[in-house]
């Protein structure tokens, strides 16, 4: 059933799936500047799949605008106000590698990321990875900025934040047998 999800998803062909991978564990950190303070809004929430076939690779990360968190509540309603939150309520994120990069350490991935309406890719993000067994620990920093995706800087006391809203990432994948 997982493997005719995640075809569906990536519009693959079932039948000619040579593995799969399922997302186990993530944890997505966006940061957002001001003259005033730092904060950071994280979600453990994310899901994704991967199926490779021929050689290569396509996963699809999904993950609720909702389920981020900074820990005060008004500035999420903010975030989420901001980002267009009711009209486009999910993040996702697209990739295709070639089956062969599991063997680098460091991996240089394009990334095309959906958000707030949106669709940006990011050329040759690096993301680091060690693999241990059957599973595969990534992580790295995509380098978002608000106007990527055509978001006005929001301000506190007339000061907008800085346009630089860097999402650290941490996930494990586990590769499905």
């Amino acid at each position: 059933m997982r493997i005719l999800i995640a075809c569906v998803l990536l519009g693959l062909p079932a039948t000619q799936t040579s593995s799969q991978w399922v997302l186990e564990q993530s944890t997505l950190t966006y940061h957002v500047s001001h003259p005033l303070h730092q904060l950071d809004g994280v979600s453990h929430a994310a899901r994704g799949k991967g199926v490779c076939r021929a050689g290569e690779c396509e996963f699809l990360i999904a993950v609720s605008l909702r389920s981020f968190g900074s820990g005060d509540s008004n500035r999420d309603l903010h975030m989420l106000q901001v980002a267009r939150g009711g009209l486009f309520p999910m993040v996702t994120v697209r990739t295709r590698l070639p089956e062969d990069a599991s063997a680098a350490a460091t991996i240089h991935a394009d990334l095309e990321v959906q958000f707030a309406g949106q669709t940006v890719a990011y050329k040759g993000v690096p993301l680091q990875q060690t693999t241990q067994g059957d599973e595969t620990r990534i992580s790295g920093i995509i380098p978002a900025t608000l106007t990527d995706f055509k978001i006005d800087p929001p301000s506190l006391l007339t000061i907008p934040v800085k346009n630089e809203i860097p999402v650290r990432v941490e996930m494990v994948w586990q590769r499905q047998k």
